[in-house]
């Protein structure tokens, strides 16, 4: 079905296109039509950071900013799904347009600039959902929450989406929030880190119930701060890297149409270097710590590539817009195969 329905998309502006698809979505499954749509992948079941979910392949944060759409989503065949990344007050977002297609590279461009009706609706439309899946709730601070004060922010979101998450994802890494990138650096980030895991472990002795913290790190890191990050991440013993968000580089679209919007660039060409950081984190945390793959996934063997890399699950989100729903299913089917073989040697 989706590959009638994306040009019409595509002909629309690409904002546009998105909330129309999500909305066509929860029609189909409020219409029992949800079977025309994609075909569930089946299980592959596959254990991350304590968690089992019923398959590695997942989608990404930012495709349902609100946890608004999760029962149609959940009916895609996703194995876990991160909803996000939301604040704790409502904030509108960067001026449109702030969304790019680049068709010929299969890439993305987005400067959405945390959109999202506040930490509170979040956790009412959890709470109205009928998904009982795996459920990760991506936290991020305002825009004008200065540096210093970040980490109240993430306190605050984190304290409230705790009983309604399955995971927690700490975003420090998106490009289109001024200065956010900045609380990676080794220092601010050992101290950051260290408050978010103690309220981490105080909110799951009081609820009887303790949820996994991720972070979200940037694929424009060097070796150096890799190392850096790293080290926190053991010294703290984070659950589990998320490798990784959108990146500003522009070489291989720069002449394109669209290719020097500001904003984060996700997709075909962030594959290698997304990729690159995940083989790298992998080499640095060993076993300890799992990794969440994502960026550049337009087809199962790209899957299968960064699970080899090192990633213990994967996540979709670009590859939806130019693949559609089938994408997850065939994910799951190349990812179970590679499991497959190596069980069988």
């Amino acid at each position: 079905m989706y590959d009638w329905i994306r040009p019409l998309l595509f002909k629309l502006d690409a904002e546009t296109a998105h909330g129309l698809t999500l909305y066509g979505l929860d029609v189909a499954h409020r219409s029992d039509l949800g079977r025309f749509v994609a075909t569930p992948p089946q299980d592959a079941p596959t254990k991350a950071f304590g968690l089992h979910v019923p398959n590695p392949v997942g989608l990404a944060a930012g495709l349902d900013k609100n946890a608004a759409h999760l029962d149609a989503l959940g009916a895609l065949g996703f194995g876990f799904i991160e909803v996000g990344t939301v604040t704790p007050r409502p904030q509108i977002g960067n001026d449109r347009p702030r969304l790019f297609r680049l068709p010929q590279h299969e890439a993305i461009i987005n400067r959405m600039g945390f959109n999202n009706e506040g930490v509170d609706a979040l956790v009412r439309n959890v709470q109205k959902s009928g998904y009982r899946g795996v459920l990760g709730i991506n936290i991020g601070k305002n825009k004008d929450t200065s540096n210093d004060k970040a980490v109240d922010d993430y306190l605050f979101c984190l304290e409230r989406v705790y009983a309604h998450a399955s995971y927690i994802t700490v975003n420090i890494s998106s490009p289109n929030t001024k200065g956010l990138r900045d609380l990676q650096e080794e220092a601010t980030l050992r101290r950051f880190i260290e408050t978010l895991r103690e309220a981490q472990e105080r909110l799951g002795s009081q609820q009887g119930a303790r949820k996994p913290m991720l972070l979200k790190i940037a694929p424009d890191l060097t070796d150096t701060e890799l190392d850096s990050i790293a080290a926190v991440l053991l010294a703290a013993k984070v659950d589990g890297v998320i490798c990784t968000n959108t990146t500003i580089d522009r070489a291989a679209v720069a002449s394109e149409p669209h290719g020097n919007e500001a904003g984060g660039l996700s997709g075909k060409p962030l594959f290698v270097r997304s990729n690159q950081v995940v083989r790298g984190m992998r080499q640095r945390l060993g076993e300890q710590i799992g990794i969440v793959g994502v960026g550049g996934i337009l087809d199962g063997s790209d899957a299968v590539e960064k699970m080899e890399a090192g990633a213990t699950l994967v996540q979709l989100y670009s590859g939806l817009i130019y693949r559609g729903p089938a994408l997850v299913a065939e994910c799951v089917n190349e990812i179970r195969r590679l499991q497959e073989q190596r069980d069988a040697g």
